[in-house]
């Protein structure tokens, strides 16, 4: 079980694909909103159950229908990969049922000691994929993440060929939100990173966002010739089957990221009030690929492990990102 925003949910993919080859004969069933649903297609023994908070799963009687249907489903194993009250709930009532039980510990503690303003610890913390694996050791299903490959789905529409186009073009997607202020990366300096890859002939610019930034999205990338925003055009699904295809997706700590990330895609990430150590850096992606506002200007950084968190005269800390290291990060890995 695995709810709550985008980037979360994309995080437990690999986990579940490497559980599934690793343990073949296991039967899985994800539980989760019903928009996640084409994250878990093409992965074999699964079983996607939607998890409706607005009507039949809400409140408490819901969780107890939910906790009803896992039942009828003969699991034998619950793993709460949330560790929340809604899923806190269902795991005691399973517990207490006689079922085995195992959730991922968030590591708050450390967390705290990592984003408090004095005495600040940065340390690196363990990923959200080690925390999620152990849940799996203590059920007695050992993953192996060393042995697990990433791969993009098989499954590419037609629609999705037309945005491709060219196979000779290098597919570069931008991803320049996220959910808090405090991790987005200045536009005008956006702006600027993507009139220079711009430049290149070879590239393709492909901007992702939810349907209330495609406007941004437009303007962003007006009068650049091979750019184009991608937002809005596609279904979920389809988003998934282009992310696939991308030779680096260029984003911020968001969803997007992880989900170029699950899929072997080259991430470049952007970090302002977050930061990698608290071990939420995409999937398989080298720490280098990171690219992290200047603590010596900023000592207090992190100052959140969401970004959720203000902090004043903190506002501007990604301009200590260059526009100039932004751009020579995607050309060296590109090798454009």
């Amino acid at each position: 079980m695995r709810l709550s925003a985008m980037g979360d949910v994309a995080m437990i993919v690999p986990i579940v694909k490497a559980l599934s080859q690793q343990h073949p004969n296991l039967k899985i069933t994800v539980v989760s909103r019903p928009f996640f649903r084409p994250l878990f297609e093409e992965i074999p023994n699964l079983i996607f159950f939607p998890f409706q908070d607005d009507s039949k799963h809400k409140g408490f009687l819901g969780l107890l229908r939910l906790f009803s249907d896992l039942k009828r489903m003969k699991i034998d194993a619950f793993a709460d990969l949330h560790n929340v009250l809604r899923s806190k709930i269902v795991r005691s009532l399973l517990l207490l049922s006689g079922y085995k039980v195992a959730y991922t510990d968030k590591g708050r503690a450390a967390k705290k000691k990592l984003t408090r303003l004095e005495n600040k610890i940065l340390i690196p913390l363990p990923t959200v994929f080690e925390r999620h694996v152990a849940v799996f050791s203590k059920l007695g299903f050992p993953i192996d993440l060393a042995q697990y490959k990433p791969e993009p789905l098989q499954k590419v529409e037609e629609n999705v060929l037309k945005i491709i186009g060219s196979k000779d073009k290098i597919l570069i997607g931008i991803a320049p939100f996220a959910q808090y202020d405090s991790k987005v990366y200045p536009l005008d300096l956006m702006r600027q990173v993507v009139q220079e890859l711009s430049k290149n002939t070879s590239v393709r610019l492909l901007f992702f966002g939810s349907r209330a930034e495609v406007k941004s999205l437009q303007t962003l990338s007006e009068n650049i010739e091979n750019a184009f925003v991608v937002a809005g055009q596609l279904t979920f699904a389809q988003e998934l089957q282009l992310i696939g295809k991308l030779q680096l997706m260029l984003s911020m700590d968001s969803g997007n990221a992880h989900l170029s990330a699950i899929y072997g895609v080259k991430t470049v990430t952007l970090w302002g009030a977050t930061h990698p150590t608290a071990g939420f850096a995409p999937f398989k992606q080298p720490l280098d690929y990171c690219i992290t506002s200047d603590r010596e200007k900023f000592p207090f950084l992190p100052t959140s492990v969401y970004g959720n968190r203000k902090v004043e005269g903190y506002e501007d800390a990604m301009r200590t990102i260059s526009v100039t290291c932004v751009v020579k990060k995607v050309t060296e890995m590109l090798h454009l």
